[in-house]
């Protein structure tokens, strides 16, 4: 009878490490899933985050291009020409005033 009662304690102790090792592997399980949950959803933050910011960088390419044009609008020669001419009051030296430097 003993015998049966070593061998049917030993069952019971296997039985627990068992269980035991089952619990563990259903607590890894559910960290991994939530693990994937989490990590899905900071994907979808930084997509986000990346649309916004290619959106930003869109308007502010737009932005860009149009500074550009109306820089070359206000850099125009006859633009600058005129001005001078009307405001400050510039003209073309004659050929006899131009003095060329070597």
């Amino acid at each position: 009878m003993e015998g049966a009662k070593v061998v049917d304690a030993a069952r019971a102790e296997r039985r627990g490490w068992q269980v035991m090792i089952v619990i563990g592997l259903v607590v890894l399980m559910i960290a991994s899933a939530l693990g994937v949950v989490y990590a899905k959803f900071q994907a979808r933050v930084l997509f986000t985050e990346l649309q916004e910011l290619r959106q930003e960088k869109e308007t502010m390419d737009i932005e860009w291009g149009l500074l550009q044009l109306e820089q070359s609008t206000w850099a125009a020669h006859g633009r600058v020409e005129n001005i001078a001419r009307k405001r400050l009051g510039m003209v073309l030296p004659r050929p006899q005033q131009v003095v060329i430097i070597k």
